[in-house]
């Protein structure tokens, strides 16, 4: 396996320990944690976060695919803002909270943000996956949320790049690679379930996205 693939499954393999985290089915923002962003952000980056907040109170009983549009069309509003830039590193996964707080992020950011707004939702972890793609028309790396509805094999796309929610199966311009969730990593060189190839793995990356997550549930830190 070359270098570079190596380096990409060992990313892809830290998101899905960091997916394996469970929120309750309720999202709560602490006043320590709006106060920060407040002093980092500004009072838009709050209102963010409020209405945020406001989504997963109103989605709560909509039917889940409602769920998906809502949140689908929710985080694509935010700007796309390559790592180096917005955060000055090479890669760099986002937590919700930062997605939020900052405004904009690249693809796995809206991808993480969906999955666990889903989750919040009650969508079950079986039926989503992160997906890691070629994007052919851009030629370069892409990650996308797929979701399965009961009993098929075609998951739907969730996407940063278009609004409309669509079967995998009409994203020609999707080359799949990877795919995982809280619960596996499966290999995905076709456009459905893919081939699972082990349980989540934890390494540095994950343990590191993980504390971060929690510290700022508990409001200790942005």
């Amino acid at each position: 396996m070359a270098a570079r693939t190596k380096h990409q499954l060992g990313l892809f393999l830290a998101i899905a320990g960091l997916l394996s985290l469970t929120w309750a089915n309720e999202l709560s923002l602490s006043q320590a944690l709006l106060q920060q962003v407040q002093t980092s952000y500004g009072q838009t980056a709050v209102n963010r976060l409020k209405q945020w907040q406001q989504l997963v109170e109103k989605s709560q009983h909509l039917p889940e695919s409602e769920k998906l549009k809502a949140v689908n069309t929710f985080f694509n509003q935010l700007g796309f803002v390559n790592d180096i830039d917005h955060w000055k590193k090479e890669d760099y996964w986002a937590t919700p909270v930062e997605f939020m707080a900052s405004g904009a992020g690249d693809c796995e950011d809206f991808s993480i943000a969906k999955y666990f707004t889903l989750r919040l939702l009650g969508v079950a972890d079986k039926k989503m996956r992160i997906t890691y793609v070629k994007a052919l028309s851009l030629n370069q790396a892409h990650m996308v949320l797929s979701y399965f509805p009961e009993g098929q094999r075609i998951p739907l796309v969730l996407d940063n790049l278009i609004g409309e929610i669509v079967p995998a199966s009409q994203r020609k311009d999707l080359l799949p690679v990877y795919n995982f969730n809280g619960d596996g990593l499966w290999l995905a060189k076709q456009r459905g379930e893919g081939k699972r190839v082990g349980k989540s793995t934890r390494i540095s990356l994950w343990v590191e996205l993980r504390e971060r997550m929690l510290k700022q549930q508990r409001g200790e830190e942005l």
